[in-house]
């Protein structure tokens, strides 16, 4: 889901919400966006019924998971495996990384935490 993303909902009636998701009700499938603008108004919480909604859409860019699987196999070369399906990458079978950041411990998370935060930089541009 686009937890915490800059996302625009527009709605059965064709009305767009733009703003950070900050709530998903999976049985009534309702939403709740923070910092929402609606035309020129704008909201600081909105909640749309699940019934309402048409179309839900991320505005970010997603997380680039194999660029980064690929900068960190320049610097640690046969140590490095990308798996895809499950979305992370590990740095010699001990360090752990996914979108939400570097797992392990040790000298080489050190290393491979300083790429990820330069990679996020990078991702984010200005």
């Amino acid at each position: 889901m686009f937890i915490d993303k800059n996302v625009k909902v527009v709605t059965t009636r064709g009305t767009a919400y733009d703003g950070k998701l900050i709530g998903f009700d999976p049985s009534t499938l309702s939403v709740v966006l923070e910092d929402t603008s609606f035309g020129n108004e704008k909201y600081s919480r909105v909640a749309i019924r699940g019934e309402a909604i048409s179309e839900i859409l991320l505005k970010e860019k997603p997380f680039d998971m194999r660029g980064l699987s690929d900068r960190l196999s320049k610097l640690f070369p046969n140590m490095v495996k990308y798996y895809e399906d499950a979305g992370f990458v590990t740095v010699m079978d001990r360090v752990r990384v996914t979108v939400e950041g570097v797992e392990g411990t040790g000298p080489m998370v050190d290393r491979v935490k300083k790429v990820y935060d330069q990679y996020v930089i990078e991702q984010k541009g200005p």
